[in-house]
C-alpha cells in the first residue's frame, strides 16, 4: 500500500529560526511545501558574532511565528501534519531548548508523534531530499560549527571518515571577516572580498597535507591571517582594500586546496568499498561558497563520481532538511516521546571515537 507522509520540521539550533512543511509519497521525490527561514544577523551584528542569549530569545519570539507561516504557505494545518520533527542537537542549548520546548506543545496539543532530528543528519540527508540518491554516498558536511567526511549508509548510520580537529572552516571564515573589519556572516564577506583579490600574493599553510588520513586542521589558518595582516600593517600603517582582498584570497585558495586534497583522500576510501552508484555530495553553510563548490565538482568528476551540493536555500540552517529527515526516520518507525531532551553535543557516527573531546554532555563530534 502506498503511503504518503507530510511532516512539519522545526529547526532552532544556532541563529536562524525555521519551520517548513513537507510531504513524500512512497518511491517518489520529496516535495518541499513550505520553508520559512528567519535570521537574526542585524541582531548579532554588533557582537561580531552569534550571541547565545540572544539567539534563544528570539528562537522564542519567532518559532511560533514560523510555524503558521509554514502551514499558511503549505495551505495546511496541523490536523494535516502526520508528525512534528525538531532539531534535538547539537547546537547552541538555548536555542535547541526553544525549538524542542515549542515542538513538544504543539506535539501534546494535536497529539501528533514527535521526532527528534540531529541537526548534522539534517544536513548529510538534503542530498535525498533533493536528488533522491540511494545509499551509500560520500558526504562533505561543512558548516560554520562541523566539518567532517561521512559515508552515509542509511538514515541514521554514519561512518565518519575524518573530520577537523579544531576549528570548523565556517568558523575560519568569521573569524578572518573579524580580523579583516568585514560584516558578518564572515563567509559570504571574505567570498566577496576574494573576488578582487590575488590569491598568490601572500603565502598559507596548507594544513596537515603532510599527514596521512582525511583529518583537518583550519585554526592555523585564522593563525597565519592575523599575523599576515599585521605585517602589512606594521610595513603600510594600515591596510588597503587591494590588501584585505589579496588575504581574503590567499586565506580561501587555502581553505579550497586543502579540502580538495583531504576530498580525494576521502573518496578513495569511500570507492573502495565499491558503491553501485557513486555519489559524492556537499552540505552545510560553508558548501554555498562558489569557490569550495566548483574545485570539489572537480574532484568528484576526476574520481568518476557524481557531484551533488543542494541549492543555496538548502546549504545554509533550514527547516525543510529537518522535516525530511524525521521523515525518514518516522517511516522506519522511529517515535519519540515528551522525554525527548535537548542535546548540545551528538555525534552523527556513535561508534568512532570524537576527534574534538568530550566532556560531561558527550562527545562533541
Amino acid at each position: 500500500m502506498v503511503q504518503t507522509l507530510t511532516v512539519l520540521g522545526l529547526e532552532s539550533s544556532c541563529d536562524d529560526t525555521a519551520a517548513a512543511v513537507v510531504r513524500q509519497t512512497d518511491f517518489e521525490p520529496a516535495e518541499i511545501l513550505s520553508s520559512i527561514v528567519h535570521g537574526q544577523t542585524e541582531l548579532h551584528s554588533a557582537f561580531g558574532g552569534v550571541v547565545p542569549e540572544i539567539a534563544a530569545r528570539a528562537h522564542t519570539e519567532k518559532l511560533d511565528i514560523c510555524v503558521k507561516q509554514a502551514l499558511d504557505t503549505a495551505g495546511l494545518s496541523l490536523r494535516d501534519m502526520d508528525a512534528i520533527a525538531v532539531t534535538a542537537g547539537p547546537g547552541l542549548i538555548g536555542g535547541v531548548m526553544s525549538g524542542v520546548m515549542c515542538a513538544k506543545g504543539l506535539s501534546a496539543a494535536s497529539g501528533l508523534p514527535l521526532i527528534g532530528v540531529n541537526h548534522l543528519a539534517g544536513h548529510a540527508l538534503t542530498p535525498r531530499l533533493t536528488d533522491k540518491i540511494a545509499f551509500p554516498y560520500l558526504m562533505l558536511l561543512v558548516s560554520g560549527g562541523h566539518c567532517q567526511y561521512l559515508i552515509a549508509r542509511g538514515p541514521e548510520e554514519f561512518t565518519r571518515l575524518g573530520g577537523t580537529i579544531d576549528d570548523a572552516p565556517g568558523e575560519a571564515f568569521d573569524k578572518t571577516a573579524r580580523l579583516l573589519g568585514l560584516p558578518q556572516p564572515g563567509g559570504p564577506s571574505v567570498e566577496v572580498e576574494a573576488r578582487a583579490g590575488n590569491p598568490n600574493r601572500f603565502h598559507f599553510p596548507r594544513p596537515l597535507l603532510d599527514r596521512p588520513g582525511c583529518d583537518l586542521s583550519f585554526s592555523g589558518l585564522k593563525t597565519a591571517l592575523l599575523r599576515l595582516r599585521d605585517l602589512v600593517v606594521l610595513e603600510k600603517g594600515g591596510l588597503m582594500r587591494s590588501d584585505r582582498a589579496d588575504l581574503c584570497a590567499g586565506f580561501q585558495q587555502a581553505v579550497v586546496e586543502t579540502l580538495s586534497e583531504k576530498t580525494r583522500r576521502a573518496i578513495a576510501l569511500y570507492m573502495a568499498e565499491s558503491p553501485p552508484e557513486p555519489v559524492i555530495a556537499v552540505a552545510g553553510g560553508v558548501a554555498a561558497n562558489f569557490a569550495i563548490r566548483a574545485r570539489l565538482e572537480t574532484v568528484a568528476v576526476e574520481s568518476g563520481a557524481k557531484f551533488i551540493a543542494p541549492p543555496l536555500s538548502l546549504c545554509t540552517d533550514n527547516a525543510a532538511m529537518i522535516a525530511f529527515a524525521g521523515l525518514e526516520r518516522f517511516r522506519r518507525g522511529a517515535r519519540d516521546g515528551m522525554e525527548l531532551s535537548a542535546r548540545p553535543r551528538w555525534p552523527l557516527d556513535q561508534n568512532s571515537p570524537s576527534i574534538l573531546g568530550g566532556g560531561k554532555k558527550g562527545a562533541k563530534a
